[in-house]
């Protein structure tokens, strides 16, 4: 499944070069994830406080853009 990206104004983004970054991106963040995930397992933590601390990495990112 492909995402959609939207701006904050809830056009999509068009432009060909954004969307190949942005999924780019998103599948390095998924393999740092995973190979940290794996990681964490192997050190015998608990597969559901793995995710809940991932979970608030993922919400503690701070936009650097919101006053512009």
């Amino acid at each position: 499944m492909q995402t959609i990206w939207k701006r904050p104004d809830g056009s999509i983004v068009a432009c060909t070069e954004k969307i190949k970054v942005l999924r780019e991106n998103l599948e390095e963040l998924r393999q740092m994830a995973q190979d940290a995930f794996e990681d964490a397992l192997l050190m015998e933590c608990e597969e559901n406080q793995i995710r809940t601390v991932f979970q608030e990495v993922i919400s503690g990112l701070k936009n650097p853009y919101n006053d512009i």
